[in-house]
């Protein structure tokens, strides 16, 4: 299997086993718990280099997911089982962020993927075949090509299966024979692979995605759920979005957050407020626009203002540089989602003395 290494400077997005190389070497070096077959430390490691911690050296683990511990001590047992984990959520709860951290420090590489869509074959489950050497040679072991489920069933890893519900349902349920008898038959060859001890399978759903395809009971009944929720208060959400965009910002060489730190909590405020239907303070009812309005995209709405501000500003976020990306999160329908949007400028925004510029710049792009 893929073993953790440094990630090149020239890389945009490392994979979580090489960004975080060096915290998963020490986090393993300290650790004297017992491990599961194959697992490359123990369930406790695991949850630690999730969450954050200290090593009794004096080494500080970065915490990768901000929420209930509880929950992920759920997910890493599961994984030490014979089920299979689905994580499941709204769009933006970091279903994606913790399949791959999980996967890079359980078993070194997060890469044994399948991306879920509507056009996704049982191929990508299951196995393919090297066409021209199909027709050359008919079916043989040298024609085969492996999915990652395959691969990860041989070496005993993680393989990870995202949005498995946009997945067409008769495709999912190639997943079954994987998933309760650990093997998958290669009726062609005659033969069959069997999982190796240490593997698993991680998926991510949810349920408000257009193209759904709702998993069946027998599909399901292979699965522990665990329900990733949105972060619980503002202060919350306000230090995950602070860290993302650090990480990003440091990849895209932009501003350091803390000079974006006021426009990070409005942009949060502006978010949880029409998301939930109410002020913050509880005393005005809002309509909730049809955008999901996730914490992932108050990331995105604060990395496109810092690159505005980096490009063409003083480099300091301001209002005017993320009054527009707002404005596209929030008006996904330009009919309805309008009429929310202004509702909320008029009654919400414009009634705050401190949001003066935040007005002036939302009425600037939205006209």
């Amino acid at each position: 299997m893929t073993t953790t290494e440094s990630p090149r400077d020239d890389l945009l997005r490392p994979h979580a086993e090489q960004a975080f190389a060096e915290e998963l070497r020490l986090l393993a070096a300290a650790d004297d718990r017992p491990r599961p077959p194959s697992w490359r430390m123990s369930p406790w490691a695991v949850v630690t280099y999730l969450l954050g911690g200290t090593l009794s050296d004096g080494t500080v683990i970065s915490p990768k997911y901000v929420g209930p511990r509880r929950l992920m001590e759920v997910a890493v047992a599961t994984l030490a089982t014979d089920r299979a984990l689905l994580l499941l959520g709204v769009p933006g709860t970091a279903k994606t962020w913790v399949s791959e951290h999980l996967s890079a420090a359980i078993c070194g590489t997060s890469t044994l993927l399948v991306q879920g869509t509507s056009g996704t074959a049982e191929e990508a489950i299951r196995y393919g075949w090297n066409y021209a050497r199909l027709l050359a040679e008919g079916p043989s072991t040298g024609a085969l090509v492996s999915s990652p489920v395959m691969t990860a069933m041989r070496a005993g890893a993680i393989a990870r299966v995202e949005e498995l519900t946009r997945i067409p349902s008769d495709v999912q349920d190639a997943l079954i024979t994987v998933l309760s008898e650990k093997t998958l038959p290669v009726p062609e060859l005659g033969t069959e692979v069997q999982a190796a001890k240490g593997f698993n399978v991680i998926a991510t759903a949810n349920d408000r995605d257009r193209g759904v395809n709702e998993l069946s009971s027998a599909l399901r009944r292979r699965f522990n759920t665990v329900v990733l929720p949105l972060p619980s208060d503002e202060d919350e959400e306000v230090a995950i979005v602070v860290r993302r965009v650090e990480q990003l910002g440091a990849a895209l060489e932009l501003p350091a957050v803390p000079a974006a730190a006021e426009e990070v909590r409005r942009v949060v405020r502006v978010f949880r407020e029409l998301r939930s239907g109410l002020t913050a303070d509880g005393r005005t009812k809002l309509k909730s626009p049809s955008a999901t309005l996730s914490t992932a995209e108050a990331i995105s709405v604060i990395t496109n203002g810092l690159a505005l501000s980096a490009h063409f500003g003083d480099g300091v976020l301001r209002a005017a540089d993320v009054a527009g990306a707002v404005l596209g999160a929030v008006v996904k329908d330009p009919v309805a989602d309008t009429v929310v949007w202004t509702e909320y400028l008029e009654a919400v925004v414009r009634e705050r003395p401190d949001w003066a510029d935040f007005y002036r710049a939302c009425r600037e792009v939205h006209g």
